[in-house]
């Protein structure tokens, strides 16, 4: 079930109905199951403002059709032949000029959700996630909102956590390394799930000198959006002793 951050900001920045460039959101499916492809084309379909430009059947077609019809969001299946979702992810999510990737999974069979979650996918669907709810989790990540809830995260991250996470942990602290205080405290508030309304109140500070701390942090360590923060603070033990929101 995708839910929505519990608190968003009360006065968000204006953002244009459709896709970043002002026309439909562009979006490619990639799913080696013609009836999962076709269901998801019928469904997006119906939308006025979404627009399949591409269907791929393996990881493997997803980049050259990227590349030829730049889509903005990706629906990316995990278990594919060929190239699987999650290398697929990877490799477009390196790119400069990348799509937005949203991963699809049946999430109790699917562990690996969160390595895509690290090469930078926006978030994840449930296969049987509502329609409503998948057109607008289109167009949140569209317009640059992960579509991954703070508890959610929690319990991807609780899933896979076990193997390896002292030397996870020596690595996330060392990423970190270059934030100043200020910044290491917006990275560990967008760790608990806060939107930056709640950290600017939290923490004294304006909205938009909020907003361009959280830009920094995502330039000085290289990521794509505040799910990867999260994650990277957690594997820090920055969050080991924060309480559920």
């Amino acid at each position: 079930m995708i839910s929505p951050d519990p608190a968003p900001d009360p006065a968000p920045d204006p953002t244009p109905v459709g896709a970043p460039t002002g026309g439909p959101i562009g979006v490619l499916i990639a799913d080696d199951d013609p009836l999962v492809r076709a269901g998801l084309v019928m469904m997006l379909g119906g939308a006025a403002d979404l627009r399949v430009v591409a269907e791929a059947g393996d990881g493997a077609e997803v980049l050259p059709l990227a590349r030829l019809h730049h889509p903005d969001v990706v629906l990316m299946d995990i278990r594919m032949p060929v190239m699987d979702g999650l290398a697929a992810t990877e490799a477009l999510r390196a790119r400069d000029d990348a799509p937005e990737v949203i991963v699809l999974t049946t999430f109790d069979a699917d562990e690996h959700v969160l390595r895509a979650l690290r090469a930078g996918a926006a978030g994840f669907l449930l296969k049987d996630t509502p329609p409503h709810e998948i057109v607008e989790a289109v167009r949140r990540v569209a317009r640059g909102h992960p579509v991954l809830s703070p508890a959610v995260t929690r319990r991807l991250i609780a899933r896979v956590a076990g193997s390896g996470r002292d030397l996870r942990r020596t690595r996330a602290e060392e990423r970190l390394a270059p934030l100043n205080d200020r910044e290491r405290q917006i990275a560990v508030a967008v760790g608990q799930g806060r939107p930056n309304a709640e950290i600017a109140a939290l923490l004294h500070l304006s909205l938009p000198t909020v907003k361009t701390h959280v830009s920094s942090v995502l330039a000085k360590l290289g990521l794509n959006n505040r799910v990867q923060i999260a994650l990277l603070v957690h594997d820090a033990g920055l969050l080991d002793d924060v309480p559920e929101r």
